[in-house]
């Protein structure tokens, strides 16, 4: 016991204390990106806005790994272009190849091999592009087995965004996911699975994730959590949820320690026109701006260890 605790915890000398720092084996996220929409741009919500403050969240942040969703090609392209740290995984849910929404998979280049990867569809048929059950899109599966070379471990990595429209679908997802996880990894291995699965913590599809023994959530298993409104805010900075959306699980083979909900937001000046700053220096001055989300869900971090 003692010797796990000094694993976790490292003494060091600053300012003249002593303090205890924790270094996490893993920091892992999912974010749905929001794909690249006209309407979007018109409302002040474009990509081209967007695309650096999420790359600025992602390498703030830290995330080793992470999942992402609703991303198009050319903001695959772009969000790599401003990570050069990073590569990934994944293709196009409507051709298999570059057509339609990803869901990739990023990781730290140095920080992890690919060992294998590859894709399967939501659906009775998993091999090529189509629609599952009562589904209204095509919905895909990408997943990865990366060798983590700082910790010589193995890890699997699914990522998915389950069908917004089709209650069957959404239950039958979450079944093959399982299947899938069972079949591929075996019993004994670090997985982790994360998305947006289109459903809350109250959703049956959610509750056979989670109950399975296989997954479980990190929102209840972690040591400290942080999550002061859900995943979803539709662009709106004036509303509030319990729902989460997005979820990340993880196998018995890790531990989470913390869980947060990163409800980042930036301010948009709609003119130039200073405030009065009151009792403060002349020098310290505002301006009237709307606040802005950096997408319409918010990302979920995790900070994990290998059992």
């Amino acid at each position: 016991m003692k010797k796990g605790l000094l694993l976790l915890a490292t003494l060091i000398f600053v300012n003249g204390y002593f303090r205890f720092t924790y270094a996490q084996d893993l920091v892992v996220g999912t974010y749905n990106i929001r794909y690249d929409s006209e309407g979007d741009k018109k409302a002040g919500n474009g990509w081209e806005r967007r695309c650096p403050l999420i790359a600025q969240q992602i390498q703030f942040n830290d995330f080793d790994i992470f999942g992402a969703q609703e991303m198009l090609n050319n903001q695959l392209e772009d969000l790599l272009h401003k990570l050069p740290g990073y590569g990934y995984t994944g293709v196009g849910r409507e051709d298999g190849k570059v057509e339609g929404e990803y869901v990739p998979i990023f990781f730290k280049k140095d920080r992890f091999r690919l060992v294998k990867s590859g894709n399967f569809w939501l659906s009775e048929n998993t091999d090529y592009p189509n629609r599952g059950w009562d589904a209204a899109l095509p919905r895909i599966c990408t997943w990865g087995q990366l060798k983590d070379l700082k910790k010589e471990k193995d890890v699997w990595f699914f990522n998915v965004h389950f069908d917004h429209v089709g209650e069957e679908a959404r239950r039958q997802s979450a079944n093959l996911i399982l299947n899938k996880v069972k079949e591929m990894c075996g019993n004994d291995a670090a997985v982790i699975l994360t998305g947006d699965f289109n459903v809350d913590q109250t959703n049956e599809s959610y509750k056979l994730l989670a109950s399975s023994g296989i997954l479980h959530d990190t929102y209840e298993i972690a040591k400290i959590r942080y999550a002061l409104n859900g995943t979803f805010n539709s662009f709106e900075s004036n509303r509030a949820t319990n729902s989460r959306i997005d979820h990340i699980f993880i196998s018995s083979k890790l531990k989470a320690d913390r869980y947060g909900i990163l409800t980042d937001s930036y301010r948009n000046p709609v003119n130039d026109n200073k405030l009065d700053a009151g009792d403060f220096p002349k020098d310290v001055f505002s301006v009237e701006a709307e606040v802005r989300m950096l997408s319409d869900h918010f990302p979920v971090k995790v900070t994990l260890y290998y059992h």
